[in-house]
């Protein structure tokens, strides 16, 4: 019972702050939702996990408004500048979710539910004590395969040279993926790690897996 409780005041999403239309506030984290708990439209849904301040999420929403998009932010702070910024925006297909990604995966999200997901700049964890808190590990996997939709992929991307060796260490035990480039002539929208990244003339590694 007390690991159940650890994990419960972890995973749940504090309450008492100004709401906005865009968060997703789901009435049981403890059971998968349904595709209309989240949006109420049919349509594609796009996962970024681990959104940020929503650079990339609220872009990409903009520019495809023919397909939903939700992210999942630990800070409470991010949650709001992310739906903050689809409101002004008057984007009605993004949602925002105050919850770990690993636990949404797992015990949240409808199986087979997600088009495209994205792990964009996670953080690497350098110290090799605390590489088991690192997002990408096997186990990580097999819940995004089960995740993904058919032919759903996974897009990953870092600037941390060793964290991208760990990442393709995980990616060739993974099973249920083929490897796949990043579409070309798409010009898929930056985060402000990249954006930051790229002005330093710092390399940027990516990745995509394809569910088969």
């Amino acid at each position: 019972m007390d690991e159940l409780k650890e994990q419960d005041d972890h995973a749940r999403p504090v309450r008492n702050r100004r709401i906005y239309p865009a968060e997703w506030r789901p009435a049981d984290i403890f059971r998968r939702a349904a595709m209309r708990d989240i949006f109420d439209i049919e349509a594609p849904l796009d996962l970024d996990i681990g959104c940020g301040e929503g650079a990339f999420l609220i872009e990409m929403a903009r520019r495809h408004p023919e397909r939903c998009f939700l992210g999942t932010e630990r800070q409470a702070g991010r949650v709001e500048t992310v739906c903050r910024k689809a409101a002004n925006a008057e984007l009605s297909n993004v949602r925002v979710l105050q919850l770990e990604s690993a636990w949404t995966l797992q015990h949240l999200l409808p199986l087979g539910s997600i088009s495209d997901a994205y792990v964009l700049f996670p953080d690497p964890w350098p110290k090799r004590h605390h590489h088991s808190r690192r997002l990408i590990q096997e186990s990580f996997m097999e819940i995004v395969h089960a995740t993904l939709a058919p032919d759903g992929s996974l897009f990953v991307k870092t600037d941390d040279l060793p964290y991208f060796q760990w990442m393709e260490k995980v990616f060739a035990k993974a099973k249920g993926f083929e490897r796949a480039d990043w579409p070309s002539g798409i010009d898929y929208p930056v985060t402000n790690f990249e954006r930051r990244f790229l002005a330093q003339g710092m390399p940027i590694y990516s990745a995509r897996l394809r569910k088969l």
